[in-house]
């Protein structure tokens, strides 16, 4: 039974109304594709886009400067230590062209209950004991999507990114859902493909039955 309600495809990628943020709900949403994206105004949407960007790792391309950064970067990486933080953070830190969140304070709420039961991840960047750069995402039965993420360091968050993918291969994963294309991931190799490729691609990820995350006890507020 749908936990919201499914209206029909249109242009935008529209293909659902109302409902909330509960863990059954997101889960029975990403589970099929769809992830929310709040609209002021409106009641809560649902959004599955007729395309789809991801990003496969035997694509990925790492410019030179990256991989010098990287190299001569201080930074230590974690996953699942500071996920309200995390997303809070991304709430919050002001992005180029944007006036305002999506990530309302239902979605900051309705996410970390996803992750108090293992289903939501955060990555985080750190320079000494201060959180930098940090991403959230879904772990959709072994398939990944990625949510959002933040900077307050240079080339922190594309380090962060470099991580993640690494995680993600040794788990056995070999692409990710970043959702809508852009000039940055662009940039490392991500594509836009139709979402009939994608839910089919989604479904046969989910079969396998990977394990990305180890288990893990809720982050700290």
């Amino acid at each position: 039974m749908a936990l919201f309600r499914e209206i029909p495809e249109n242009p935008d990628g529209i293909v659902g109304v109302g409902g909330d943020l509960k863990p059954e709900t997101l889960l029975y949403a990403y589970r099929r594709g769809i992830f929310p994206w709040p609209m002021e105004g409106y009641p809560l949407t649902w959004f599955s886009p007729p395309e789809r960007a991801i990003l496969e790792f035997r694509n990925l391309h790492v410019p030179r400067s990256l991989e010098r950064a990287r190299r001569q970067s201080r930074l230590h990486f974690t996953f699942d230590q500071a996920f309200s933080k995390v997303i809070r953070h991304c709430a919050q830190v002001p992005r180029p062209g944007q006036d305002g969140t999506w990530i309302t304070s239902r979605m900051v709420t309705g996410y970390q209950a996803l992750h108090a039961l293992g289903a939501a991840h955060s990555a985080e960047a750190w320079n000494g004991d201060q959180l930098v750069a940090g991403l959230y995402g879904v772990d959709v039965d072994g398939a990944f999507a990625a949510e959002s993420m933040f900077h307050l360091q240079a080339n922190a968050s594309k380090l962060l990114l470099l991580t993640l993918f690494e995680h993600l291969g040794r788990q056995g994963l070999d692409w990710i859902d970043i959702q809508v294309l852009t000039p940055h991931l662009e940039a490392l190799g991500a594509r836009a493909i139709p979402r009939s490729e994608f839910l089919e691609r989604l479904a046969k990820t989910r079969a396998r039955g990977l394990k990305l995350f180890p288990a893990q006890q809720p982050s700290s507020p």
